[in-house]
């Protein structure tokens, strides 16, 4: 099994109530819905993931998109003022500029605050700085866009329902955006048959132009947050295995208690390393036997496809990989079970804690015992 995430380029919000102004370096991507008189302020964000990092994942690593799964992930930090149900919309960027993969609009380097307004990038009128491109409006024959009368502009997207996602955030809820974006925008991409102009995120129509006194936010940390919650897109995929011939698999109650330990585990990672760690285990009161040899020496695997591990932040106590029945199984070889992490996807400077869950005759084990590592900058 593999998870590997990617960072956003670049990611900026669009306010229709300050049309012109750039945002570029927020820490905060917001939607909102501010009442202010017929006509409510509204907010969007917009956000970009390099193509070429995109497309040499999945060559590196020799991915099928047909057997993988891309998920958007945006992490919520402040929830104000929901409804009971509230729809997000995520679209695909359009750029009618004729820019290849993304190059029409700016980040920008302004933030909400400043005063005066940075106007040198994407905001809610323009794709670049006020002299630039302004946002198409309307309607298109590969485009929509919805605007009020006195406030064109918010971004431009691909028209039609096969290129829309949505997800319902309801009160009770987690408020994180995680949508499958894999079909067909990022297997798009990887066959070039569209641009890839990034997202854009908003509040669904039939709320996001209601007059009258609603008002609600979302705000989500965006690429310059100084917190372990950047938006990702998180490519997974199952590169487990089972290739083994001479190994006893620890698969009913007669082996329980057993006891785990990890190996090929230095402590310390760059974000570019890739780690095998191996998972070794053994019943905790073996069976006495006559033999020959140790019984300490006798390999032992999980069940495999019953077997999963998982990554928690342990400053936060957070899982940033959790246990998946289908993309964080186990392999498992003569040598025994073992899987591979890609630390591109953790934040540097942190420590990490590797958990193993396993499904032995109905009973579900789960192991926390001090698995630790550090990602480091380098």
């Amino acid at each position: 099994m593999a998870v590997y995430k990617l960072f956003p380029s670049k990611d900026a919000t669009l306010y229709s109530g300050t049309p012109d102004k750039n945002t570029g370096l927020d820490e905060i991507l917001e939607l909102s819905i501010i009442s202010n008189g017929f006509y409510p302020d509204v907010s969007r964000f917009i956000i970009k993931f390099d193509n070429d990092e995109i497309i040499n994942v999945f060559d590196n690593f020799n991915i099928d998109y047909d057997e993988c799964q891309v998920f958007l992930k945006c992490y919520n930090a402040e929830a104000t003022s929901l409804p009971g149900e509230l729809d997000i919309i995520v679209n695909i960027v359009y750029d009618d500029y004729g820019s290849p993969n993304g190059n029409g609009w700016d980040m920008g380097t302004g933030k909400y605050l400043y005063d005066p307004e940075y106007r040198n990038g994407v905001s809610w009128t323009y794709m670049k700085d006020n002299q630039g491109n302004p946002w198409p409006s309307g309607q298109g024959t590969n485009f929509w866009t919805t605007y009020y009368d006195n406030v064109v502009g918010g971004g431009a997207w691909i028209s039609g329902s096969s290129y829309e996602f949505t997800q319902t955030l309801s009160y009770y809820s987690s408020k994180d955006i995680n949508i499958d974006v894999t079909y067909p925008i990022v297997s798009g991409w990887i066959q070039d048959n569209i641009d890839n102009n990034g997202f854009l995120v908003r509040i669904a129509d039939d709320v996001d132009y209601t007059g009258g006194n609603y008002s609600s936010s979302l705000k989500y940390f965006s690429r310059d947050t100084h917190t372990i919650y950047p938006p990702q897109l998180e490519i997974k995929w199952d590169d487990s295995s089972d290739n083994y011939d001479n190994i006893e698999i620890l698969n009913d109650e007669s082996y329980l208690p057993i006891v785990i330990s990890i190996n090929n585990n230095p402590g310390i990672f760059y974000p570019s390393s890739i780690n095998e760690f191996r998972v070794n285990s053994r019943p905790e009161y073996p069976v006495r036997t006559f033999q020959t040899s140790s019984y300490y020496t006798q390999n032992y695997g999980l069940p495999y496809g019953d077997s999963y591990y998982a990554i928690k932040d342990l400053d936060t106590n957070e899982y940033v990989i959790d246990f998946d029945d289908q993309y964080t199984k186990l392999s498992l070889d003569d040598n025994g079970s073992f899987f591979t992490l890609y630390m591109n996807g953790l934040e540097p400077e942190r420590y990490y804690s590797i958990l193993i869950k396993t499904i032995i005759n109905n009973s579900t084990l789960v192991f926390d015992t001090n698995y630790n590592f550090k990602v480091i900058n380098g």
